[in-house]
């Protein structure tokens, strides 16, 4: 018997946000990792129509063959018709109305199913309602009484909770959550889309960089805890190295490229299809992650992408000297410096571009333990972490897996 995964996300699929890469991927590796896999994700307005579940992995990227099933659960969705300043209650009010549409359809369809939720008011209304096999996944830990009380409460009545990083399972520890029921799981990246990369000669032709330019890549999003208008400020007083950005919503964009203004050597791309974000990479002497000091989930709870898909492919890093990337790098890996710091920005990606045995060592630390980043690896350890949980747990069947 083969058992049944349900991943619930309040993620809108297709979209430019990492969140739903990281969704469709950790669901794609679920279904490879032999669990019959259903992802489901929100209904949301002015989202770009797919014609089937084929082509939403195929933007994706998940390879071919084993691939998961996908349901879009309606919720109240009219956040992006008020500004931004008046977003909370909207908000709210999209995020409950998924977590109930979503909760019903596993009750409805899915019975018996394991369920990994990354919304704690799925999981809060599964436990109420007696479910078994409900996993919680957490990637902040909320600042509000109420919902650190729901947190709590569905906590305590999962089988086992995943905290993205070392930080968020050190704040569930203190708001009360059993630390044996936690495991530590963080972000990764999907092999086959990095097999083949492409030279640095050739990557750079496809971009349109000079072959003898020294490059700073930054991949990713453009939100302001992300320290990209830091690497903008870094990048005045460097030059003669070349810097191109490539990701972000297009308001962020444009909000960047006014900081940006009359910077020759800053390259602003936008967003990029994930299979283009390899050449990226490719093109790069150095990757950088030049996260902000606050709020806390840059410097606590993040666990970036841009850092696993670099270790893909040995890309030494510079970084923001922040828990949450001590948490996944280490000193052979990239380089740390004080965050919030344009001039130490600086100063350290020039040192490191003059560097290159320093280089070739950081890319090569990166290689070594890049397989245990890969979301098939990561896939594999949960799910023998959800069936010893399970196992542990009263009358909680675990069937077979198959593989």
């Amino acid at each position: 018997m083969t058992r049944e995964l349900v991943l619930v996300a309040n993620a809108r699929l297709p979209s430019q946000r990492a969140q739903s890469l990281q969704v469709a991927q950790v669901a794609g590796a679920f279904e490879r990792a032999g669990l019959r896999t259903t992802l489901v994700h929100a209904r949301r307005r002015d989202t770009p129509a797919v014609r089937d579940a084929d082509e939403l992995w195929d933007y994706y990227g998940l390879p071919a063959g084993r691939r998961p099933a996908a349901h879009a659960a309606p919720c109240v969705d009219w956040i992006d018709l008020v500004p931004r300043r008046l977003q909370y209650a909207p908000a709210r009010l999209q995020e409950l109305s998924f977590a109930r549409s979503a909760a019903r359809h596993v009750e409805r369809q899915h019975a018996g199913a394991w369920v990994l939720a990354r919304e704690l008011e799925v999981a809060r209304r599964l436990v109420r309602a007696g479910r078994a096999g409900v996993f919680l996944e957490i990637h902040r830990v909320p600042g509000g009484a109420t919902r650190r009380r729901w947190l709590l409460e569905a906590a305590r009545g999962v089988a086992g909770v995943v905290a993205i990083s070392g930080g968020v399972r050190d704040d569930l520890v203190a708001l009360g959550v059993d630390a044996d029921a936690i495991t530590v799981e963080h972000d990764g990246f999907e092999a086959q889309r990095f097999a083949a990369q492409p030279s640095r000669a050739a990557a750079r032709a496809e971009l349109g960089l000079a072959e003898d330019a020294r490059v700073v890549v930054y991949t990713g999003g453009l939100l302001a805890w992300k320290g990209v208008d830091v690497l903008i400020e870094a990048a005045r007083a460097l030059p003669e190295a070349q810097f191109v950005i490539a990701g972000g919503m297009d308001a962020d964009v444009a909000a960047l490229a006014e900081r940006a203004r009359g910077l020759a050597n800053v390259r602003l791309d936008g967003f990029q299809p994930p299979e283009r974000v390899g050449l990226y990479l490719a093109a790069g002497d150095l990757g950088v992650v030049p996260n902000r000091s606050k709020p806390a989930i840059s410097a606590r709870y993040t666990s970036p992408l841009k850092v696993f898909e670099a270790k893909a492919v040995g890309l030494p890093l510079v970084v923001s000297d922040l828990p949450s990337l001590r948490d996944v790098l280490g000193e052979s890996e990239a380089r740390f410096v004080a965050p919030d710091d344009a001039a130490a920005l600086a100063e350290g990606l020039g040192a490191l571009l003059e560097d290159a045995p320093a280089r070739e060592g950081m890319a090569a630390a990166q290689l070594e333990r890049a397989a245990e980043h890969t979301w098939d690896a990561r896939a594999q350890r949960l799910v023998a972490w959800f069936g010893a949980r399970c196992a542990s747990s009263a009358g909680v069947g675990l069937g077979s897996v198959a593989h």
